[in-house]
């Protein structure tokens, strides 16, 4: 499973960095993918990317500011236009649906496969069997959330090593082994399965946040995640202008990971104000208080397997 970075900019794309869209690739072992907000411009971004607008079966759009949501009409469409039949639901804040639904009918647009929109609430959204997602509201000028994306936990595996060090043969009793279950070999012994399963193995916890000023919440939000993508629009040395605009910093990214004892830490939502030559400086800055952490970039690509830990 990976997660592909679309768009890694604050407010206006630039040369460097194209608006907010990333694409969860893989949350069902296979080619499904979830996008997390659709900026302008991100069905451009598609193209160049390993990723069929067909395979994204979930949008999340954390808020409606334009540079979060303005190339969701434009994605709808040429899913449809490319001969998209399954079906997509998008969730995001209250506003959503009139906003897809009169962008849809202004311009036209029929759609060759059902849509669903979700306005959602903090609290539980989705649980599929597989993941539980979750939402928190943020603290922005307008209504954001955060989306947390857990994985149920996995059943353990057959210890083939045990297998062998107790000459257990093959056959269709390892079928009930697997299940944990007592067995009576064709030998006569019998075995406990509950002996021949590696344990359960813990599932993946994702949290993606949208824009936001700092807040304590979000520490418990994320608590032990694989992975926390939050935004940092600025550095530390522009504090008033990030809360000016409710924003979050750097630092302040670092130490809600540290707080909330993350595995791993990517930033995103880069200000235009920041090019290549300070990008070295901008990661350290969050490094010094949270180690593991990266700056996301354009079709940068990330590991989401399990056990990163």
């Amino acid at each position: 499973m990976e997660l592909h970075m679309l768009g890694t900019g604050a407010g206006v794309p630039t040369k460097e960095r194209n608006v907010t869209a990333m694409v969860m690739k893989g949350v069902d072992g296979k080619k499904a993918c979830w996008m997390i907000d659709c900026g302008e411009g991100t069905q451009h971004q598609i193209l160049h990317a390993p990723i069929k607008a067909g395979a994204i079966t979930k949008v999340f759009i954390t808020h409606l500011h334009g540079d979060h949501l303005y190339g969701l009409p434009g994605f709808l469409g040429s899913r449809s236009f490319q001969g998209a039949d399954q079906p997509l639901t998008v969730y995001g804040p209250s506003g959503l649906r009139p906003y897809i639904e009169q962008s849809l009918a202004v311009s036209g647009t029929h759609l060759t496969y059902p849509l669903t929109v979700h306005e959602v609430e903090e609290g539980e959204i989705v649980d599929d069997g597989n993941w539980r997602i979750s939402c928190l509201a943020l603290d922005h000028r307008m209504p954001s959330f955060g989306y947390r994306f857990d994985e149920k936990e996995q059943p353990g595996r057959l210890d083939r090593e045990r297998l062998l060090k107790d000459d257990i043969p093959s056959g269709p009793w390892l079928g009930d082994l697997k299940e944990q279950k007592t067995v009576t070999l064709p030998d006569g012994r019998v075995v406990d399965g509950r002996d021949y399963v590696t344990e359960p193995v813990k599932g993946r916890r994702i949290v993606i946040l949208g824009d936001t000023r700092p807040m304590p919440a979000v520490a418990d939000f994320a608590k032990e995640a694989d992975l926390l993508v939050h935004e940092a629009t600025f550095m530390a040395g522009e504090r008033e202008t990030a809360d000016r605009f409710a924003h979050s910093t750097t630092l302040d990214a670092a130490e809600i990971a540290r707080q909330a004892d993350v595995s791993r830490l990517l930033l995103t939502h880069i200000s235009a104000r920041y090019k290549a030559a300070d990008m070295a400086g901008y990661t350290e800055e969050a490094r010094s208080r949270f180690p593991n952490t990266k700056t996301a970039a354009d079709f940068g690509v990330y590991s989401l397997e399990r056990g990163d830990r």
